[in-house]
């Protein structure tokens, strides 16, 4: 069991749902993602997601796309993530995955990278652009290592081609609620409930919903659909006005809100 499978396995048995926040790592700064990373973790985070800059991101939107963008702009290297979340995963309370193209993965070997993530206590991965006609190897490797593969429906993925994914997906499946690019939305799409209704008919798998999400009135609407919520864009573009105001002020907002999203989870 992965420590995400025990991190949604301790909420199921505490009736409560995930909040999974997601930041760029090294935007604006690698000291800024490891304070944001303690304080979401310390606010109740089930579990941070991290965003590894890439070039060509997949299906990001403005605000991450330009975050990744400041990141690669200031040099950062996979080295240099890798030893920062390490500095702070060990007192963290919830588990840490990525957002990482396969490109990076291939690039260093699937075996190299595991070996790489695992000893910065990384416990799983999200991997857009890892096709599940391509993936059954990769799979393979980390249901060994008790990692999980986290991949993704979204609305116009087939329901034949959901279950093949839903079969090699460890830790949550990540519903995709819209078709398009991540970023905050006023509305979400009326038939999410119904797809994710379904998705949980095929599998016991945790479900978190993504993409778009941004108010406390979103999470309340999905919260009896899921297991979690997924909130990006709107947690990156908080996190990037440290650049121009003081950091403590700006981490204290983004627990602030953090806790605005909670309290519309499980209040």
């Amino acid at each position: 069991m992965s420590a995400v499978d025990r991190a949604f396995e301790t909420l199921r048995q505490q009736n409560k749902k995930a909040l999974v926040p997601f930041v760029t790592a090294g935007d604006p700064s690698l000291e800024i993602t490891a304070a944001a990373l303690k304080e979401l973790g310390k606010r109740g985070a089930a579990v941070c997601e991290v965003g590894i800059p890439y070039s060509d991101p997949i299906a990001d939107g403005p605000v991450i796309q330009a975050s990744y963008t400041r990141a690669l702009d200031k040099k950062i290297k996979l080295s240099s993530i890798l030893d920062t979340i390490g500095s702070v995963t060990p007192a963290l309370p919830c588990p840490v995955v990525t957002m990482i193209s396969y490109a990076i993965i291939h690039r260093h070997g699937p075996e190299k990278y595991l070996d790489m993530a695992q000893a910065a206590g990384i416990s799983g991965a999200i991997v857009p652009d890892l096709l599940v006609e391509e993936s059954e190897a990769f799979a393979a490797i980390c249901r060994e290592r008790d990692f999980s593969l986290i991949q993704l429906v979204t609305p116009t993925t087939s329901k034949e081609r959901a279950k093949k994914i839903l079969e090699t997906s460890t830790g949550f499946l990540y519903y995709v609620s819209v078709a398009g690019i991540t970023g905050e939305r006023t509305e979400l799409p009326s038939n999410i409930v119904e797809n994710v209704q379904w998705l949980k008919s095929q599998s016991d798998l945790p479900i978190c919903i993504g993409f778009g999400i941004n108010k406390p009135e979103h999470v309340h609407m999905l919260k009896d659909a899921c297991d979690g919520v997924i909130v990006g864009s709107a947690i990156v573009r908080r996190l990037s006005e440290a650049e121009t105001k003081p950091a403590e002020e700006v981490i204290q907002g983004v627990g602030e809100y953090a806790d605005s999203l909670l309290d519309a989870l499980n209040g």
